[in-house]
């Protein structure tokens, strides 16, 4: 990675402080304004901006910084950046939106949509995954990403060629929650067959144009207009494409988002048009009664301790940090966008929900998880049923990968792939199943031969089932998640 000197901070950083668009206009929020100035000089962060909407209303939107330092081009509320995963809730809404003029059924299987190249069960039933569970993220698909950059070598397939590649269901549709950007990918591709029309445009003709969000936009390249990317060293990122648009490729400006916000939070301006039934806006929003966390449709919902709903989304990837937060009983709407991979909008759109509005503890971010208790901690040593020898194959879309694994009684794990062994690192057993990492090549043209490869395996009738996952190099350019079937039977 390409390291910047320390100079262009102390240059570039005094002004980032100091510029600030939009002028404020309420003064309970000069405390965040504060907070955002200091942290931004400390984490390096060029540009940020902020809008917040309450019982219906914008009471305050503004930026800081520089979305584009070269330039100097400052940060402003109508400022386009990448919002990364902040696109799912969009491109939900469009498909719930197919769903009520009956283009789409959320309860056939996704595979009815598709083209050629079609889900792949390993286990389970493919035509258990509807396009309700690819949406809930419920639908089996692992996880998933590959960042396609234009200073290198390479090319964004189609999305029928990344379906046959990685469109494998690695656990039963319907059994657990996996986060997958393949699946939002996927029903981006469900929206165009199903229209007739690029993605790009079902987003600008359901859901930007009718909502008055003027400046949002869709697809893998930036617009002249939009906030720089850049890395953690301040220096700006080539851009870059990706094989799962419908889960990233939204551009979109605070005041567009907290647009957005408004009808999901049933606070609509009149200006808005309808696009969804009240009823088809809340089936999003819709968890497991006993969940107090949960995925609904493109949102995370939490059942906050004081009895309100939040629903709230969250993107991050390559110079690109976003969340949007709602909560619909409080009539509040935050959204905090960022030209880098940064915390610092999650803490911000924290700061501003429970510390300002409504200053009342604890926050969704800092909700500690209860520790488990020592007799039910499972995950240092593996049960006796683990300990041995398994052999089976990493099942890639180029052939078959011999995997070898021995388990020792001490915890260590030896894996052999194609003939090539190393030592499990991270080594734990979670309900009965087996992860952990290790340096190997995976044997596929899409990963580089030195990836760093984690394995997340489950017992499943005497077999350990699940995914050899490939990753970029830690310290190198972000560039993929890629994950393949794997199975291995006890010797």
């Amino acid at each position: 990675m390409q390291i910047v000197s320390s100079r262009l901070f102390r240059v570039v950083l005094p002004f980032v402080v100091l510029v600030a668009a939009g002028a404020a206009n309420a003064d309970e929020f000069d405390g965040v304004r504060a907070l955002i100035r200091a942290q931004m000089a400390e984490q390096h962060v060029l540009g940020m901006s902020v809008a917040v909407a309450r019982d219906g209303k914008i009471v305050w939107e503004e930026g800081f910084g520089l979305s584009d330092v070269e330039h100097r081009v400052s940060a402003n509320a109508n400022t386009v950046y990448s919002v990364a995963s902040v696109t799912k809730p969009i491109v939900a809404t469009a498909l719930m939106i197919a769903s009520e003029r009956r283009k789409i059924d959320l309860d056939r299987p996704v595979n009815a949509y598709l083209g050629s190249a079609k889900l792949t069960a390993w286990v389970g039933n493919a035509a258990d995954a509807t396009v309700r569970r690819v949406a809930s993220q419920t639908a089996g698909l692992p996880e998933h990403y590959h960042f396609f950059y234009t200073d290198e070598p390479g090319h964004v397939p189609s999305m029928d060629e990344t379906i046959r590649r990685y469109g494998n269901i690695t656990t039963p549709p319907g059994e657990r929650f996996q986060y997958s950007n393949l699946g939002y990918g996927v029903l981006g591709y469900v929206l165009s067959r199903a229209s007739g029309k690029s993605l790009r445009d079902v987003l600008k003709d359901e859901v930007f144009r009718p909502l008055g969000m003027k400046n949002a936009q869709f697809g893998a390249d930036a617009c002249a207009r939009c906030a720089v990317r850049y890395n953690d060293d301040g220096i700006p990122l080539p851009r870059y494409a990706f094989d799962h648009p419908g889960a990233s490729a939204a551009w979109v400006s605070a005041h567009d988002l907290v647009l957005f916000g408004l009808f999901h939070a049933g606070t609509s301006l009149p200006q808005q048009g309808h696009i969804l039934s009240d009823a088809g806006r809340r089936d999003m929003q819709v968890i497991p009664a006993d969940q107090q966390r949960g995925y609904g449709i493109g949102w995370n919902v939490w059942r906050h301790p004081s009895g309100y709903t939040v629903i709230f989304h969250g993107g991050t990837m390559p110079g690109v940090s976003a969340d949007l937060t709602i909560i619909p009983e409080k009539r509040i709407v935050v959204a905090v966008v960022a030209n880098r991979s940064s915390g610092l909008p999650f803490r911000i759109n924290d700061e501003i929900i429970y510390n300002t509005l409504l200053p009342q503890p604890p926050a969704k971010a800092a909700q500690p998880k209860p520790p488990a208790p020592e007799s039910t901690k499972p995950d240092s040593m593996p049960s006796k049923d683990l300990v041995g020898l398994w052999i089976g194959a990493v099942h890639t879309y180029q052939g078959l990968r011999p995997l070898r694994l021995e388990i020792h009684d001490s915890g260590e794990v030896d894996v052999t792939l194609s003939g090539t062994t190393a030592k499990l690192n991270k080594a734990s057993f979670p309900r009965s199943g087996l992860s952990g990492e290790f340096n190997g090549e995976l044997g596929i043209s899409d990963a580089r031969p030195d990836s760093l490869l984690a394995l997340s395996l489950i017992q499943r009738s005497g077999r350990l089932t699940g995914v050899v996952t490939a990753y970029s190099r830690p310290g190198r350019r972000i560039e993929y998640g890629l994950s393949q079937w794997t199975e291995v039977s006890r010797q």
